[in-house]
């Protein structure tokens, strides 16, 4: 078998995997990736699934998180100014239709939006725009730990609690969606609607721990938009490839990994299903989910394995239909709703129905009322089928494990056409042409489909890896073991997938690994936006490496504060800086703080304190 070696050897070419090894291409670093399937992109890819020339989504189709990433805001990686990423942004992100054909819509337009709330409440109309305002100020402070690796919980927790705006997001965090619009809003149908847009992160509305989302996705909305890309969501992967291979590496499909090559307690490479071991100089990235690391890397301690499959997993997932159409999709609406990025299709405008419904596909039933979403992506681009012609893109929530009566003792295999018809029955209360006469082909994704097509990510068909529960997030997501995206006692391997911070979808979360890789290879992050190589060849480089400015740390050289100013303000000092590199902290010291401190200190150490500035640095 052939042996090869790179510097950068990545496991699996998801979108998470492959942002972190762009990063480190863009540096200089050789880098190799390796995909089991015939085509990269994971959850994030664009395929002929049907007939030649219709093009669709398999998994994620919005792009909604990854517009704050500064890889996006700020073209990091020349995915859009080099390498052809080009995104669509809709006037209406969001809408949902109910039973009578009434539509609420979220405009990206934050007065048109209360003008649609106020036809229907006056008062909830007001309390939205109220929130808007106060989520988009939330997002200052929490957007940018999304994109780089995060604070231990218990850590980010004690410094949200010093004040009341964090106290807020404490208390967002630790409850459940369902009260907290119940708290804000009085119609139904507006909490139905801002219900099911938190839901799509397979999320049930009265499950504990997950009510960020109605802090924070208001204010992304009406902040950032809501986006596809042009040609599908897999031109995102189709333009980090290219930005992989313009800096020298290689993406490389059908080849398995078999295991992580392991040199005592250091990662070495990978070994391929069919023997061939591939070895990395500097690092392996793995696309490897808590569940399966036992599978993949030998000499983990054993309660750090038995934690990672202890990692909860979404309590439901989604079947996908995908249809070919002779014509776009035509709505009982009117045609303003086809433009909905996001379009919910209610059975039911009462909240109590829809709970119910939540509760029954969380025992693994097939509700009656179906919970569904969808749309026909070609409304909007036109390049994603043949001229004149529609597609419809629909996603029902369903059990992984169906317990339901009239499928007992059955596979999905054998009855997912069923459920797909049950589906199709109630796609076609909205949409009037999705007629035996206009599709010419449909083909159902199973939630086991899901977890065939990603086994190394998407376990049960949790599409996000792990549930979105307030104690698998920050720092302990997917585990306190596994929060910094390494492994404990295991050198030069490091975690990529939608199962670490920040979460599931498409957030461009390789970033994050990516930052981690580069601080414990010596190497400096931000020179990568500068384009500035670390491979020897730049002369400024290794300057460039060098971090300045002042950097409090903790006993294990991790970054507590960097401090970005020091000044007095009314008689005292002033320090402002970021905690963990992306919360904004402020410290003063007064007087008799001063005096205190000073009086902790023998003269030698004051002595040593006042030599400091003279003596050299590690």
């Amino acid at each position: 078998m052939s042996s090869n070696s790179y510097d950068i050897v990545a496991m699996g070419a998801g979108h998470n995997g492959l942002v972190a090894a762009a990063y480190l291409a863009k540096a200089g670093k050789k880098v190799l990736v390796l995909e089991r399937k015939s085509y990269p992109g994971g959850g994030v890819s664009t395929q002929q699934l049907n007939t030649p020339g219709y093009w669709h989504d398999e998994h994620s189709s919005v792009h909604i998180m990854i517009q704050g990433n500064p890889m996006i805001r700020q073209d990091e990686l020349g995915l859009m100014s080099q390498h052809g990423l080009e995104y669509h942004y809709s006037p209406v992100p969001h809408a949902t239709i109910f039973p009578d054909q009434s539509v609420l819509y979220t405009y990206k337009d934050i007065d048109k939006t209360c003008e649609c709330f106020a036809k229907i409440s006056r008062k909830d109309a007001e309390t939205y725009r109220a929130f808007v305002k106060m989520s988009q100020d939330f997002l200052k402070v929490f957007m940018p730990g999304l994109y780089s690796p995060p604070p231990p919980l218990g850590e980010m927790m004690a410094m949200l609690d010093r004040t009341e705006e964090g106290r807020i997001m404490l208390d967002y965090m630790s409850r459940d969606c369902l009260d907290l619009v119940n708290q804000l809003y009085e119609s139904d149908k507006i909490k139905i609607h801002l219900l099911r847009l938190v839901s799509e992160n397979l999320q049930a509305p009265n499950e504990l721990g997950t009510g960020m989302g109605v802090l924070l996705m208001p204010g992304i909305i009406h902040t950032y938009g809501v986006s596809q890309p042009i040609g599908g969501s897999g031109k995102l992967t189709e333009s980090l490839v290219r930005c992989i291979e313009h800096h020298g590496g290689e993406v490389r499909c059908d080849s398995e990994v078999r295991k992580i090559i392991m040199s005592g307690d250091e990662a070495k490479g990978v070994e391929l299903a069919d023997g061939e071991q591939i070895f990395a100089r500097d690092a392996v990235i793995g696309a490897i989910h808590p569940h399966v690391i036992r599978k993949f890397v030998e000499g983990v301690d054993e309660p750090v394995l038995k934690r990672a499959e202890r990692a909860t997993l979404a309590p439901f997932s989604i079947m996908v239909s995908h249809y070919d159409l002779k014509e776009n999709a035509q709505y009982y609406a009117g045609e303003d709703v086809g433009y909905a990025t996001m379009l919910e299709f209610m059975a039911t405008d009462k909240l109590d129905d829809m709970c119910a419904d939540f509760d029954d596909l969380k025992r693994g039933l097939i509700t009656k009322r179906r919970l569904c979403a969808g749309g026909d992506e070609s409304i909007g681009d036109k390049t994603r089928v043949p001229e004149g012609a529609g597609m419809f893109h629909g996603i029902t929530f369903a059990p992984y494990e169906v317990k339901d009566e009239r499928w007992a003792g059955k596979h999905w295999d054998e009855f997912k056409e069923e459920i797909g018809d049950l589906s199709l029955e109630h796609y076609r209360k909205f949409v009037k042409n999705l007629t035996s006469d206009n599709i010419i082909m449909r083909s159902i994704c199973s939630p086991v489909d899901l977890e065939r097509s990603s086994p190394n990510s998407m376990v049960r068909g949790d599409l996000h890896g792990v549930a979105p529960y307030m104690y698998q997030s920050a720092g302990h997501r997917p585990t306190p073991d596994l929060g910094q995206f390494m492994i404990p006692g295991i050198k030069n391997l490091f975690l990529a997938g939608p199962f670490q911070h920040p979460g599931g979808g498409v957030y461009g979360a390789g970033r994050a690994t990516a930052q981690k890789m580069f601080e414990e290879l010596g190497m400096d992050f931000s020179s990568v936006s500068k384009s500035v190589r670390q491979d020897g060849g730049d002369p400024n480089a290794a300057a460039a490496v060098k971090k300045g400015g002042m950097v409090l740390r903790g006993p294990a050289d991790e970054e507590l504060m960097s401090v970005d100013s020091i000044g007095r303000e009314n008689g005292e000092l002033i320090i402002k800086g970021k905690s963990f590199g992306t919360m904004p902290m402020e410290a003063r010291l007064d007087a008799d703080a001063a005096r205190a401190g000073l009086k902790m200190m023998k003269f030698s150490d004051m002595a040593f304190l006042a030599s400091l500035p003279f003596r050299k640095g590690k």
